[in-house]
């Protein structure tokens, strides 16, 4: 099911005040693929998505003030309360995502009394997780799922009150280069105004400017030399019996990116070095590296570091690797 690039698509059309006839066809469509990506929940214990897609979904139908069965919000809650919501790794965003789909149904009253106080109650929990979540340097999660804890802060009304939010947006504003794609644009800029996407339901589209108008970027400066980029893979048990499959410092221009370091490594060594990428509104993501793929159905993902163990807070296509770094692409767990 296309649960969450459904959601994402409804999310953007409302936003842009459209008639409302276009999107009741979409709309009968995200709840049909709500349906259907629970199917999976009989087999996997989880939806044939993820959580983060089927929270997005519950949230776009919130969003265009249409009602949901109170069993698929109860999904939802009964999975936050059992810790299912992520498996490891960063959860941060889902658990935005699904305290941000509670609050909508509970401000929009579109859910019974007593169902609305859980909602409540679940929404500000996943807010106060996300404080003790925040980092010395003020993140939460990793760059790119601080804007959705922020958001959080803004629809619970506790941005007032939290200290974690003031330095989750000092921390925004000084890694705002970070956000160069169309996807994370659009979660960064409705926290820069003070906004979170459930400001987008209560919009007075009568009243909206029109304000799409292009805007000139410079591009960024050439520079001229080399560097050496140590590039090394790692595959953990229980998916290979030996932990370090590649670890070969690689040629680059001076201004390369890790993908530009990863076409280099395939350039030099076309028969041991291989790697595959998929397209995604955030950019390219790593899927497959010396023939190990990264699957959904098997919850993992190339997980991209710096040398000795500090996450990449960038894309492949974004991150731009210092002269003599070591990154590491360590197949995880989620």
């Amino acid at each position: 099911p296309h649960t969450g690039r459904l959601a994402l698509y409804l999310l953007g059309l409302r936003a842009t005040c459209p008639p409302p006839s276009p999107h009741r066809a979409l709309v009968t469509w995200l709840k049909y693929y709500l349906e259907e990506d629970w199917t999976g929940s009989r087999r996997h214990g989880h939806p044939l998505t993820s959580y983060y897609q089927y929270g997005l979904g519950v949230l776009a139908l919130c969003v265009h003030h249409k009602r949901v069965r109170e069993e698929v919000i109860r999904r939802l809650l009964t999975a936050q309360h059992h810790g299912r919501l992520g498996h490891g790794g960063n959860t941060v965003d889902t658990e935005a995502v699904v305290a941000l789909a509670f609050t909508c149904l509970e401000q929009r009253r579109l859910v019974g009394t007593g169902l609305a106080a859980e909602l409540r109650a679940a929404a500000h929990g996943a807010s106060r997780s996300m404080a003790e979540a925040q980092g010395p340097d003020g993140i939460i999660g990793n760059i790119y799922s601080t804007p959705w804890a922020l958001q959080v802060f803004l629809a619970t009304g506790t941005c007032q009150t939290e200290p974690a939010f003031g330095q989750a947006m000092a921390a925004l504003l000084e890694n705002l280069e970070a956000f160069g794609t169309a996807a994370t644009m659009a979660q960064v800029l409705p926290v820069l105004h003070g906004r979170s996407y459930l400001d987008v339901a209560s919009m007075h589209c009568q009243e909206e400017p029109d304000t799409l108008t292009p805007l000139d970027i410079e591009p960024l400066p050439e520079v001229s030399g080399n560097k050496t980029v140590q590039l090394v893979v790692e595959c953990p048990l229980p998916w290979c019996y030996e932990l370090r499959l590649y670890n070969r410092p690689v040629p680059a221009p001076a201004a390369a990116s890790l993908l530009d370091v990863l076409r280099a490594a395939a350039a030099l060594e076309p028969h041991d070095f291989k790697f595959h990428t998929q397209d995604t509104p955030q950019g390219p993501f790593l899927t497959q590296v010396l023939g190990l793929e990264a699957r959904q159905e098997k919850r993992n993902y190339w997980q991209l570091l710096t040398a000795p163990n500090t996450p990449l807070q960038m894309g492949i296509a974004d991150y731009r690797p210092q002269d003599g770094e070591t990154l590491i692409l360590r197949l995880s767990e989620w």
